[in-house]
């Protein structure tokens, strides 16, 4: 794809998991890239400065032109974040974590992006998501992310059954987050909810030194102590034919 006219790019620039160093999950491109750019779309502020600076520690703060992307954004401010792009300078979308666009808001930038014309660069980073996945053991043919499972216990309860009984029937892994201090809670939820011999893969903490990935049944994550309290963490579940 090609801009129009001089038109910047769009580059989606993927951010840590964690407090670990630059270079043993980015490539030595997207340093080079950051250091080519002063306007970025953030989620905040303080963080992307922060993490700016950890990959390019003599880049001028000053210089930096941030617009804020996150829940208290207005929908019709967005495409004007892409301004920049249309007066010819490359922008860059970061994450709070992760890759940009996937389970984060800068989805709605790369939509406005491809509505203008403007050309969309990911670069390499690491996915939580996918990172998990590949980790798992289970079906990486067929997934599907969903994100948060509702917060009422009888919601909860139905959503888990139901989306085990898709996971059978189209042999299918499926994909949960969850905000970290209720980690324990939902491994419990699901421990509980699920046919025994269910399959459930809990990763956190992913490309960190305190990693961990544990795939195990339903019933054997019963007997598996494993401290999960505030640390980011994906699920997966898959109930075997």
């Amino acid at each position: 794809m090609n801009s129009t006219g001089n038109y910047g790019k769009l580059y989606l620039i993927p951010v840590g998991l964690g407090e670990s160093s630059p270079d043993k999950v980015f490539p030595p491109l997207n340093s080079r890239i950051i250091e080519s750019i002063d306007d970025f779309i953030v989620e905040n502020e303080k963080s992307a400065r922060r993490f700016i600076k950890q990959i390019l520690p003599d880049k001028s703060q000053q210089n930096l032109r941030l617009n804020g992307l996150n829940k208290f954004t207005e929908p019709a401010d967005i495409p004007g974040f892409l301004n920049a792009a249309k007066e010819g300078r490359n922008i860059g979308l970061l994450s709070e974590a992760g890759c940009p666009g996937v389970a984060d808001p800068g989805a709605e930038v790369v939509k406005y992006a491809h509505r203008f014309n403007i050309q969309v660069v990911p670069l390499t980073g690491p996915s939580s998501i996918l990172l998990a996945m590949m980790a798992s053991g289970m079906n990486g043919q067929s997934f599907t992310f969903h994100g948060y499972l509702p917060i009422d216990k009888k919601d909860r309860k139905q959503e888990i059954k139901q989306l085990e009984r898709i996971s059978l029937e189209k042999n299918q892994a499926q994909i949960f987050i969850e905000t970290p201090y209720r980690n324990t809670k939902f491994l419990e939820d699901l421990t509980q909810n699920l046919h025994p011999a269910t399959r459930i893969c809990v990763a956190c903490d992913l490309t960190l030194e305190t990693e961990f990935i544990k795939t195990a049944t339903a019933s054997e994550w019963k007997n598996i102590k494993a401290d999960l309290h505030k640390r980011p963490a994906i699920f997966i579940i898959q109930k075997d034919i």
